[in-house]
């Protein structure tokens, strides 16, 4: 469970293409990075993938099933770590899971371990207004995670922390190893140890997949930049 095509996708912004006829899978358990400068594509994609729009063209689907925004079934397979944490801060850790879990009918008793799994079981009674980014972040992932999905989309879950966070960070996600993962990065270097393979963008085409199995981070950032048309800063 968990595999996901995505076949021939364009999308449009007004005047701009921000998509052109990309296509790609990803299978069962595997971990994809998407890479690439600004404007690549990689917000217009996962905002598909997260069934936040739909495309001009083409198709995605996840076990078969079509991503749209009105894909129920699908959006129940999907955790989605954004931007915005998607926590309140006036409520303490604990109290922002057990309101997701009702609202996503899913057993409050699965907060507890999910807390555990992110590390934040002595800091459940605190409120979230006083946590630290990476505290908020790995909350997040709490969430995202809460109801037990197939597949993780986690749009630069780096992003901001400090090195002991992204550490700390990418310690968590192991533990999430049996799951499919879509990760939207900056982060050249942890995707060698985070991925299996890598999804290079540039201007809305999927310019390049690279296997990154026995590939360290300097193979990785000499292949991205050749992608991107910036060999000089090798």
């Amino acid at each position: 469970m968990g595999t996901i095509s995505v076949d021939g996708v364009t999308r449009r912004l007004g005047s701009t293409t921000a998509l052109r006829d990309v296509s790609f899978t990803v299978d069962s358990g595997e971990h994809v990075g998407l890479f690439g400068p600004n404007g690549a594509g990689k917000t217009s994609l996962m905002q598909l993938l997260s069934t936040l729009a739909s495309p001009d063209d083409g198709h995605i689907r996840i076990d078969g099933d079509e991503v749209t925004p009105d894909a129920t079934a699908v959006r129940a397979k999907l955790g989605v770590v954004s931007h915005r944490p998607m926590v309140y801060g006036t409520l303490t850790a604990r109290e922002n899971l057990r309101l997701h879990a009702r609202l996503r009918t899913v057993d409050t008793e699965r907060v507890e371990r999910v807390l555990e799994d992110v590390n934040l079981r002595t800091h459940a009674s605190t409120r979230v207004e006083d946590f630290s980014h990476g505290m908020t972040k790995r909350l997040s992932i709490a969430r995202a995670v809460l109801h037990d999905p197939t597949v993780l989309l986690l749009d630069e879950p780096y992003a901001g922390l400090d090195q002991r966070s992204a550490m700390d960070l990418q310690r968590i996600l192991t533990r999430f190893d049996d799951r499919t993962v879509v990760i939207a990065t900056h982060d050249l270097e942890r995707a060698v140890d985070d991925c299996d393979r890598a999804l290079v963008l540039v201007d809305g085409t999927l310019e390049r997949t690279v296997s990154l199995t026995d590939l360290d981070r300097q193979s990785f950032e000499t292949e991205y930049l050749e992608a991107v048309g910036r060999p000089d800063l090798q």
